[in-house]
């Protein structure tokens, strides 16, 4: 009977502890993971650029160390401003981190950079034909000065194709996103008055058109509507079987997106902070609305009481994604990184500490 009585109290005592743990809306997640039996989950937020990679890439990376990676797809200035705030363990941005915005960070900020991809025009027109795309076209549209399909200088580029006298229908992201920066530091190189205008950020006052949330909503928007155009990554394009146009490039050829042409876009000096545009390239083959995505950490990862244990699970997490992760790019249409931006991303991890500690 006593051992009974042990026996039932050790349930109730359970059962006490479970509800506390998924029923108090005071008790933080990070409180209750502290109570999982696995122990490590680490948790990012960012850039929705990467994000099909990456939710591949944490899949991977659980089943092969058990380590769950929760992250949350918000865009990179979501992901900036967490990281900035301290809440995730790291960030995830499609534009790196101006000098000001490193000045006003709590403390020193490293970029990693994980993969290559490319912002492409996608629109929904009928016969669903393959545009060639120029410079001052794409401007112009996203100026809101050309309103219909058939304008003259789109016909120009495009002289076998029948246009249609259809309205333009522009959309662009709501949320600040790396997506918009990579975009709009395009537009800026290409176009003078874009760049006196409207300039280059990760979230801008678009002279034209409607804002939806992540690649996600620009693309679904696009889909839905005759006429609409607007710019997602590739990966979004092909998931959702939509056309999208080939790029007049700085040489003058017209240029699809693909692993090849983003790759020859990267063939470019890679600073030691991994802090560079890659848009308008100079390479004769490479696509001009290319860009590297880039994982946020503090370099020293000992703060606001934070375990040396979770600092390092980020840190080879990273690692990790930089090395093994990278064979899972190129079949979702993410260029790999090229070996010279791999050495620096490696640099940049080694540089990461804990204390004063190195955590690799």
């Amino acid at each position: 009977m006593k051992k009974m009585k042990i026996g039932i109290l050790a349930v109730v005592a359970l059962i006490a502890i479970v509800t506390t743990a998924f029923t108090f809306p005071n008790l933080s997640k990070k409180e209750v993971v502290k109570t999982m039996p696995d122990g490590t989950e680490l948790i990012g937020a960012g850039a929705t650029f990467p994000y099909p990679l990456y939710s591949k890439m944490f899949d991977e990376y659980n089943k092969t160390t058990g380590v769950k990676v929760n992250y949350q797809s918000i865009g990179s200035g979501g992901g900036i401003k967490q990281l900035t705030s301290k809440t995730v363990d790291f960030g995830a941005s499609d534009a790196f981190l101006s000098e000001e915005q490193l000045k006003a960070a709590p403390a020193p900020i490293v970029h990693v950079p994980t993969c290559l991809g490319a912002v492409v025009l996608t629109y929904n027109l009928p016969n669903n034909p393959k545009l060639k795309l120029t410079p001052d076209v794409i401007a112009d549209i996203f100026l809101g000065k050309i309103t219909k399909w058939n304008d003259a200088k789109v016909k120009a580029a495009n002289p076998t194709i029948t246009l249609p006298d259809l309205a333009v229908f522009i959309v662009h992201r709501s949320d600040g996103s790396g997506t918009t920066f990579c975009f709009t530091d395009y537009l800026c190189k290409v176009s003078t008055e874009w760049n006196t205008k409207v300039g280059k950020k990760t979230s801008v006052d678009w002279p034209a058109g409607l804002g939806a949330k992540g690649n996600e909503g620009v693309s679904g928007m696009v889909k839905q509507t005759p006429g609409a155009v607007g710019y997602v990554e590739l990966i979004y394009a092909v998931q959702n079987k939509m056309q999208y146009g080939s790029v007049k490039n700085k040489s003058g050829a017209f240029v699809d997106a693909s692993i090849k042409s983003v790759t020859s876009a990267a063939n470019v000096t890679i600073p030691a902070d991994a802090r560079v545009s890659l848009t308008n390239t100079d390479a004769s083959d490479g696509y001009p609305i290319s860009s590297f995505t880039w994982i946020l950490l503090y370099k020293d990862q000992n703060y606001d009481g934070r375990a040396m244990d979770k600092a390092k699970a980020a840190t080879k997490l990273v690692w990790w994604m930089i090395h093994e992760g990278q064979k899972l790019a190129e079949p979702l249409n993410y260029a790999p990184l090229p070996a010279a931006a791999q050495k620096v991303a490696e640099a940049n991890l080694k540089s990461i500490n804990f204390g004063g500690k190195p955590l690799l």
